[in-house]
């Protein structure tokens, strides 16, 4: 398998990250379609069964766009995008978020509609193996049974999003360990309906709709951020990227830089680094100026893109600390 980002290629560490992440994408598609495929038998008129089923549809747009974003990342700069295409992954984060934005949304106006026009869902009955069977019964064992996965596959691509800076692989494992939420919901609304408490089941629908939404907003609004360039962060979006306190240190650590400051954007799972000094007597030698260029891409595997440029005075929007 190619463990080549750009024109980066990965330390061992992150190397076998990918492998793994690449695997369990696969797999948790293997296992998101037979869930839903399990729940097509059953969902009956129940609103929260189907707003779960349609929440497990668009589980799968992450872990597609991360499949499909990587063989575009993999691509060597070119004249006609000298950058490379890093930026795919954020693509494909901003599409995953807008469309379970929109789809979210409209999830919950059909159960506040529902609610309100008072329809009372109906869970009929089934024969299985010569036996009548309330159809709620399967619903509910269906959904007790598919949320075992999520809690392995979850974590497990957490792990991986911290050594490969991926958001979209932490926002996909986020999902996952969502995911527990949205089953015990549409129990919840299942057994309502059993108990003749029809409106727990829009209640469940709505509660689905809603984590559906919040996922779609913060994932659109995290893609777009990276896009327009924001100040790089932690993948995790929990802090500014610890890498700009040790670029800025070893920019000030040369005796030849007076002041320093930098500018990094994430362009997916790599940086690109602008880094400004201004030289202790005025001017600085080319030769140097390489020197501080390898000294920070030797900083991290990340550094994709690295200028060291000499001014008279820092630019304002550059961080100077960090």
């Amino acid at each position: 398998m190619d463990t080549r980002l750009g024109r980066t290629d990965l330390p061992p560490q992150q190397a076998q990250a990918l492998r793994k992440a690449v695997k369990i994408e696969i797999i948790t598609i293997a296992y998101t379609s037979v869930t839903i495929a399990l729940i097509a038998f059953v969902v009956g008129s129940s609103q929260a069964m189907r707003t779960a089923w349609i929440e497990d549809m668009l589980s799968l747009l992450p872990q597609i766009a991360f499949l499909v974003a990587l063989i575009f990342i993999r691509r060597r700069p070119t004249r006609d995008f000298p950058f490379g295409m890093h930026r795919a992954m954020g693509v494909g984060h901003l599409v995953a978020g807008v469309a379970l934005l929109i789809v979210g949304g409209n999830l919950a106006v059909e159960a506040v509609i529902g609610f309100i026009r008072g329809e009372h869902p109906t869970i009929g009955t089934v024969v299985l193996f010569g036996q009548t069977i309330w159809l709620g019964w399967l619903m509910m064992g269906v959904m007790a049974v598919i949320v075992i996965g999520p809690f392995f596959y979850g974590s497990y691509k957490a792990k991986l999003a911290g050594p490969l800076h991926n958001k979209l692989l932490h926002a996909d494992a986020a999902m996952a360990k969502a995911d527990w939420q949205t089953t015990v919901a549409s129990i919840v609304g299942v057994g309502g309906v059993g108990l003749g408490l029809w409106w727990l089941d829009y209640a469940a629908a709505l509660f689905i709709s809603l984590g559906i939404l919040w996922d779609g907003w913060r994932n659109m609004v995290t893609a777009i951020e990276d896009l327009i360039d924001k100040r790089a962060t932690s993948y995790d979006e929990g802090s500014v990227h610890p890498i700009l306190r040790d670029v800025l240190r070893t920019l000030r650590s040369d005796r030849a830089v007076k002041k320093a400051a930098v500018r990094v954007r994430d362009l997916g799972q790599v940086l690109h680094v602008e880094a400004f000094i201004v030289p202790r007597r005025g001017r600085i030698d080319v030769a140097q100026l390489e020197q501080l260029q390898r000294q920070i891409i030797a900083l991290d595997w990340k550094m994709q893109d690295v200028v060291v440029i000499p001014v008279s005075q820092l630019p304002p929007e550059a961080t100077a600390y960090a």
